[in-house]
C-alpha cells in the first residue's frame, strides 16, 4: 500500500541509562542500561505506523552496526523505510538519562542525519502522501525542500520544531500547514518572531494565558494550525476558527517520558489521515498515543499499537 504518511528526519540509536537521580557535575551514579532505535523522525514514523497509517520513513544512516539495527527494526515492524547511506559519517546516537521520576536529559549526536541533503530525497516517495512530517534533527534545508515538494503534491505539511535550533529559518513557516511545538519551542518561536510586542514570553507566563490570548499568539506565527503540546496539561489546538484546550489523559503509571512528543506527532499524523483531515480528532488521537507511550521504557519500542490504542480509548470513553 502506498504510504499516506511520510516522515523525513532522523534515525538515532538510543543509548539510555536509568538512575535514581541525575548525576551532579563531577558525580558518578550507578544505573541500568538499555539501547534501541530512536531519533525524532524515526520515532514519529513508528508512532504513525503502529497507529495504523501506511507510513514511510526517510532518513540517513552510516555504514555501521547501528544502521544494520535500524534496517532490521523496520523490517520487523513492517513499516516502509528509505535509508540513505552516508559512509563517511556514523549513524546518529543519543545519550539519554532517565531518573526515578521518569524525567529525562538527552544529548544527541546527529551523525549521518545532519548530512541528509535535498538531492537525497526522491520526489516520487512523497507523491501520494496525505501528510508529510519534518523535525529539526536533520539538515534543516532538507525540510524546506521536502515541504515544497509536498505542497506541489497536495500533501499537508507538519513541522515539529524540535529541538529548537539557533539556525532555524522562519521562512519555512510559510510552507507549513500544521506546526506542533512543545512549550519550550513555542516560547522560543514567539520570542524570535516578536509576536508578543513589548514583552518576552516565558513558560511561566505561557501557562497563565487563557485560551483567547494563547490563540492570538499561535495565529501570530503565520501558520494556519498550531498545536502546542503542554505535557501533563494536554495540548492546545489553534486554528482559523479559534482555540481549544484538550486535556491530557491521567491516572496512567508513567515509566519514561522520553519520546512522548514524538508519539503525539506520529499519532496526530495517523489521526489526520484516519479522520479525513479533522485536526481536533487527530490531536485527540495524538494525546492518546503520547499517554500510552510514557507507560513503557524507551522511545520507538514504546509506541502503542493500533489495538492498544483502541482498547485504551474504549476504556476512557466508556
Amino acid at each position: 500500500m502506498k504510504p499516506l504518511v511520510v516522515v523525513v528526519g532522523s534515525f538515532v540509536q538510543d543509548l539510555a541509562w536509568k538512575c535514581a537521580e541525575f548525576p551532579r557535575a563531577g558525580e558518578t551514579v550507578i544505573g541500568t542500561f538499555v539501547t534501541g532505535p530512536g531519533g525524532k523522525g524515526s520515532n514519529q514514523a513508528v508512532a504513525a505506523g503502529r497507529a495504523g497509517a501506511p507510513t514511510l520513513f526517510i532518513g540517513a544512516v552510516g555504514r555501521d552496526v547501528f544502521a544494520e539495527a535500524a534496517r532490521k527494526f523496520y523490517r520487523a515492524e513492517g513499516i516502509a523505510a528509505c535509508f540513505i547511506e552516508k559512509p563517511r559519517h556514523a549513524t546518529g546516537s543519543a545519550a539519554i538519562l532517565v531518573n526515578a521520576a521518569a524525567q529525562n536529559e538527552i544529548v544527541v549526536a546527529l551523525g549521518a542525519s545532519a548530512h541528509l541533503l535535498p538531492r537525497d530525497i526522491d520526489r516520487a516517495l512523497i507523491r501520494g502522501a496525505k501528510v508529510v512530517v519534518c523535525q529539526h534533527e536533520a539538515n534543516l534545508p532538507v525540510n524546506a525542500h521536502v515541504f515544497r515538494v509536498a505542497r506541489k503534491a497536495g500533501a499537508v505539511t507538519v513541522l515539529n520544531p524540535a529541538p529548537m535550533r539557533s539556525d532555524f529559518d522562519p521562512a519555512i513557516l510559510a510552507l507549513t500547514d500544521v506546526l506542533i511545538p512543545n512549550e519550550t519551542e513555542f516560547v522560543a518561536l514567539v520570542n524570535q518572531l516578536g509576536t508578543m510586542p513589548g514583552a518576552t514570553l516565558t513558560e511561566e507566563t505561557l501557562h497563565a494565558l487563557g485560551p483567547d490570548e494563547l490563540h492570538r499568539l499561535c495565529q501570530g506565527l503565520g501558520v494556519a494550525t498550531v498545536i502546542v503540546t503542554l505535557g501533563k496539561r494536554g495540548c492546545f489546538v489553534s486554528g482559523r476558527g479559534g482555540g481549544l484546550f484538550i486535556a491530557a489523559h491521567t491516572g496512567l503509571r508513567v515509566v519514561d517520558t522520553t519520546g512522548a512528543g514524538d508519539a503525539f506527532v506520529g499519532g496526530f499524523a495517523a489521526g489526520f489521515v484516519e479522520s479525513g483531515g479533522d485536526v481536533v480528532a487527530a490531536a485527540r488521537l495524538g494525546n492518546a498515543v503520547a499517554a500510552l507511550s510514557v507507560t513503557k521504557p524507551g522511545t520507538a519500542p514504546a509506541m502503542p499499537t493500533k489495538a492498544e490504542i483502541k482498547r485504551f480509548l474504549r476504556r476512557v470513553n466508556a
